[in-house]
């Protein structure tokens, strides 16, 4: 595999399943914020993400946030959803992926990183040695040329990863 395929691909972090999580044999989740959780720099959930970590809580997953936002932007924003935070996680390299899990009493089997970019998100969970599903952003920041460039470049792996995979997105 590709350090720049996921494991699995998914339009949003919704359209993940109890199910999904247990067929790679989870037991911790390693969050991101910006375009995974919420859109870019919001503090607010959707009702539909709202429900969607309470079933995923409910089940018996573990759940933390690994950002690389920083401290100031991420701490509100978790301590406001109930959930502990690694924040300036640096992505991707694998320290934050490696705090996450050690937080949630999971081995590095065990957490799966889920998240919007291939470059942060996808390369420093494989880097990691963890499971990541990539999740499509929730916004595209046209304000941010180096996240543009970034975007138009994973365009081309996401349709590979499409084809070889038959996902529907």
């Amino acid at each position: 595999m590709s350090i720049f395929s996921p494991t699995m691909m998914k339009n949003r972090i919704t359209d993940i399943t109890v199910e999904d999580l247990k067929s790679l044999g989870i037991k911790g989740i390693l969050l991101d914020v910006d375009n995974t959780l919420t859109k870019f720099h919001s503090q607010v959930l959707t009702k539909e993400v709202e429900q969607w970590l309470q079933t995923i809580a409910n089940a018996g997953f573990k759940l933390t946030v690994v950002s690389n936002g920083l401290p100031k932007r991420v701490r509100p924003f978790t301590k406001k959803i109930g959930l502990e935070s690694v924040s300036f996680s640096c992505k991707p390299s694998p320290l934050g992926f490696w705090r996450g899990a050690k937080r949630l009493g999971c081995s590095l089997k065990e957490v799966v990183a889920i998240g919007d970019q291939i470059f942060t998100d996808v390369v420093g969970a494989h880097i990691a040695r963890v499971k990541v599903i990539q999740v499509m952003p929730i916004e595209l920041e046209t304000n941010r040329p180096s996240i543009m460039f970034k975007r138009k470049l994973e365009k081309r792996f996401n349709r590979r990863y499409i084809k070889k995979h038959g996902v529907e997105l």
